[in-house]
């Protein structure tokens, strides 16, 4: 069966792909739909056909690039937890959000626009179901915050190789020892992230 994306689904992958370049480029209030629509070389009209608004194609952007945080949410859901199922769902939300760096420069650049958005709040949701997920039931403030740092600490290892590789070290921290590829921000982000996951015991 063939796995070719349809005209119209193309399209619609390669207006996000657009807009995230701009929004990081310039911030989200600042791009402008025609903007958009000259960057990607079609008519405004033509946009319109696939995003009517600026928060549709945000919201575009989240269903497309937080698939796998759903996955793993799927995959968790109904499972009796033990710390293997704790490991196993922080390894899935690292190699998913490692695939999708771009969503998470997208929510860290332009956090004001997107905190109470309709988008912003499903990804929040979304967050708040994996931290469910990673800490089991009847968990403690102490394992709860353990959870929401472990996923988090992939987000921030992604945030810190995008200062090293865009913006340099800050002067504050010179001598310091840079990440220099996705993948070894990726190892070292699910090293700690697995260290800190592995204090939350339940029992």
């Amino acid at each position: 069966m063939s796995t070719a994306q349809s005209p119209r689904t193309d399209t619609r992958a390669r207006i996000i792909d657009v807009a995230l370049e701009l929004f990081a480029e310039q911030g989200y209030e600042k791009t402008s739909l025609r903007e958009i629509a000259d960057r990607l070389g079609v008519t405004k009209a033509a946009l319109y056909y696939h995003f009517k608004t600026k928060d549709d194609i945000v919201h575009g952007i989240v269903e497309s690039m937080a698939a796998p945080i759903d996955e793993a949410i799927a995959w968790g859901e109904g499972r009796p937890w033990s710390p293997e199922l704790r490991d196993e769902l922080v390894r899935r939300f690292a190699a998913g959000m490692t695939e999708r760096a771009p969503l998470l420069r997208f929510f860290h650049e332009n956090q004001p626009s997107l905190r109470e958005s309709a988008a912003g709040l499903k990804f929040k949701a979304r967050m708040f179901a994996m931290i469910r997920l990673v800490h089991g039931p009847d968990a403690s403030f102490q394992n709860r915050l353990r959870a929401a740092m472990a996923l988090f600490s992939i987000n921030t290892a992604l945030f810190l190789l995008k200062q090293d590789q865009e913006g340099g070290p800050d002067p504050a921290c010179a001598g310091h020892e840079p990440a220099a590829t996705l993948a070894e921000a990726t190892d070292a982000a699910l090293e700690v992230a697995l260290e800190i996951a592995g204090l939350i015991d339940p029992a």
